[in-house]
């Protein structure tokens, strides 16, 4: 791994305010989008179609074929989006159970950019697997993701700095990089338990232990590098929410309760945002926004609406009411 200075890298800026973008839009058939917030929490985006994606936990292969099946991006294998003025949304844990993690974010990212050519938009929603790794909770993690890590920071030394054009053309160099590391020999993988394995039946290769230990502690360091508070990776999911308004539709990654919307869906984007980039303004970091990402009722970690209840149901309409009453009433 070469060794690279996260601090000389240009990440997405740290001012926080209310924002309004307008998207791109080529025939004039429809109005702009708009959106309001940062990070995004309020979209206006009339007379679209808007598709959702929840979790792809890391597999490159099915998120491809779930767009290509939504109709927005290319089967050509050229990562194109042909979804036209088409809203998408991601409802997060792209992390953990997967190797191609940073890989993923970097094709949505390139979606967002050719999308808003033609009117449309790609929005990503944190789940409680992004907020999990940002607190450095590495359990789910696939040892070909910690090698993704290694490979990433690697890369990242080539492009002197320039993180956007750094992460958006991770896409297409990611398989270069996977088939380097694949033709390496087999004992300069760190996976600990084949080695365990072998070793139970022949003891001359216990020498190849300190290698295996000593790569795997670099693939830690690798990925907390660039996923703690104020790591590139970090901040880069800094610039999602938590929540999401487009047009009537609420999307979140666990679910939506009455106490988060009076607490405020802008605040609680703006709380995730500044722990995420390790971004306040006194001396002290940022707190885990325990609201969003902690307890089982947090909005990345609510499993109430899984649920067939009646408590389920009413929770639903108190929350719908609350940011929709003219809809509701």
């Amino acid at each position: 791994m070469a060794a690279v200075s996260l601090g000389s890298l240009s990440l997405p800026p740290l001012k926080y305010r209310k924002v309004v973008v307008c998207c791109s839009y080529v025939n004039g058939s429809l109005r702009p989008i708009t959106v309001s917030g940062n990070p995004p929490t309020f979209v206006s985006a009339s007379g679209r179609r808007i598709v959702a994606v929840g979790d792809l936990h890391g597999d490159l292969s099915k998120t491809r074929r779930a767009l290509e099946m939504a109709g927005v991006l290319s089967s050509d294998g050229q990562d194109l989006w042909i979804g036209g003025e088409t809203v998408l949304v991601q409802l997060g844990d792209i992390l953990d159970r997967g190797e191609d993690e940073i890989a993923i974010l970097s094709l949505l990212r390139s979606l967002d950019i050719q999308a808003k050519s033609t009117g449309g938009a790609v929005f990503q929603v944190n789940g409680n697997h992004e907020t999990m790794n940002v607190e450095g909770d590495f359990r789910y993690v696939d040892p070909g993701a910690f090698d993704e890590c290694i490979d990433f920071l690697d890369y990242l030394d080539e492009y002197k700095g320039n993180w956007d054009d750094a992460f958006t053309g991770w896409i297409r160099a990611t398989k270069w990089w996977k088939k380097k590391r694949t033709s390496e020999s087999y004992w300069t993988r760190w996976n600990f338990l084949k080695v365990s394995a072998l070793c139970s039946y022949c003891t001359s290769v216990s020498w190849i232990f300190p290698k295996i230990l000593g790569q795997r502690q670099q693939a830690v360091i690798a990925r907390s590098s660039l996923l703690r508070p104020g790591g590139p990776l970090a901040c880069e999911l800094g610039r999602h929410s938590v929540v999401l308004k487009v047009d009537d539709w609420i999307f979140c990654h666990g679910g939506l309760l009455p106490h988060h919307v009076a607490y405020g869906l802008e605040r609680m984007n703006k709380e995730v945002s500044l722990w995420m980039r390790d971004f306040s303004e006194s001396n002290d970091s940022p707190a885990v926004p325990f609201i969003a990402t902690r307890g089982y009722d947090s909005i990345v970690w609510n499993r109430l609406y899984s649920r067939d209840s009646a408590d389920a149901k009413y929770q639903i309409l108190q929350a719908c009411n609350l940011i929709l009453p003219n809809k509701m009433t």
